[in-house]
């Protein structure tokens, strides 16, 4: 199954199933396969720090549409939503200053960077949990990603709680534009070019 490959109901329900009692999957994203678990529960976001021996960067989210990305930040600029609903679903992913209570390993100075990912099982799963989930590179820290079933049960144990079947899109890292106040500024550069 390619990533662009649409993922029933059924083949998601174990998965939906591990995300709910706070658990962490590999699903293929349209970049590389990303460790995915609930961005609203501190336990499970933890947990995929612990599982990646990551530092104190901050894990990206993935969220189903614009709605549900104005739930967790402060309200935007306008030129923020504008560029959301111009590239989302796409290879954008956006910093904004964050609602508070949100999980700290998910924030760096109170900002958050989210997007919708292209078409993907990670988009079919985000969109079947109903909740945003981490975006995080299956790999160890510092090491290359891991895209096998395999490898991905041998780096990380039983601390992964399965993998969704299809294989990452192989597309480039999406852009990273803070767009949090009103000059943007460009994060990592990538497919979306965004212009003063």
């Amino acid at each position: 199954m390619e990533a662009g490959s649409l993922v029933s109901e059924e083949e998601l329900a174990p998965f939906l199933e591990v995300l709910r009692a706070g658990g962490v999957v590999a699903c293929p994203t349209e970049t590389q396969m990303g460790l995915l678990a609930d961005a609203l529960d501190g336990a499970a976001v933890e947990r995929v720090v612990r599982m990646k021996g990551r530092g104190p960067e901050p894990i990206g989210v993935i969220v189903a549409g614009l709605e549900q990305a104005l739930a967790l930040v402060e309200p935007p600029p306008e030129r923020a939503v504008e560029l959301a609903r111009a590239h989302w679903p796409g290879p954008l992913t956006l910093v904004l200053r964050a609602r508070p209570g949100l999980p700290a390993a998910l924030l760096q100075d109170g900002k958050l960077g989210l997007r919708v990912p292209g078409p993907s099982p990670a988009l079919a799963l985000v969109r079947a949990f109903g909740r945003p989930l981490t975006a995080t590179s299956a790999n160890l820290s510092g090491q290359p990603p891991i895209e096998d079933a395999a490898g991905l049960r041998q780096a990380f144990g039983d601390q992964l709680g399965g993998v969704v079947p299809g294989r990452p899109g192989g597309q480039p890292a999406s852009t990273v534009l803070d767009a949090s106040g009103e000059t943007l500024v460009v994060l990592r550069p990538g497919p979306v070019v965004v212009g003063d």
